[in-house]
């Protein structure tokens, strides 16, 4: 295996630990595991490059964590778990999520696309709008919505 990759592998395990409250503690725990020449600045390139936010632990702490999923998420994941709200106007949808786990839905939405009456998605960090097609009501596209959730057990 390669420095750098031994380094990605370090550093990620260290962020599931869910206990580094800034980038110096990183710094600090991956030069006592043997990696020398790593500095602030190579971690903040790192917490950029895997997309780790900062968010409260069980212990209410603020922490770096990594993204639940790097993948786009399949309707088998627990989305029912990240989703904590769907509500919705006349023209858009609103889908608050847990922190960081926006774009994982979106990608997944956008995946489902015309079929399901989504013309696109624009997330940030635990916010998703939703626009229907021209074709599709706002009705029907939370009803498709809701029933990807609610199945995805």
């Amino acid at each position: 295996m390669e420095k750098t990759d031994s380094l990605s592998e370090a550093f990620k395990s260290l962020l599931k630990e869910e206990k580094f409250g800034s980038q110096s503690e990183i710094v600090t725990a991956l030069q006592e595991l043997g990696f020398t020449h790593v500095n602030q600045s190579k971690i903040s390139r790192m917490l950029t490059k895997f997309g780790a936010v900062r968010t409260r632990n069980t212990k209410m702490e603020m922490v770096y964590q990594l993204p639940a999923e790097l993948s786009v998420p399949t309707t088998s994941s627990p989305l029912k778990n990240l989703v904590i709200d769907i509500d919705h106007n006349d023209v858009l949808v609103v889908v608050r999520t847990s922190p960081g786990a926006a774009q994982l839905i979106a990608r997944l939405l956008d995946s489902m696309g015309k079929a399901e009456g989504i013309l696109g998605t624009i997330a940030g960090d635990d916010t998703i709008f939703i626009t229907p097609t021209r074709e599709t009501s706002i009705k029907t596209l939370i009803h498709n919505i809701t029933d990807l959730f609610e199945t995805s057990l």
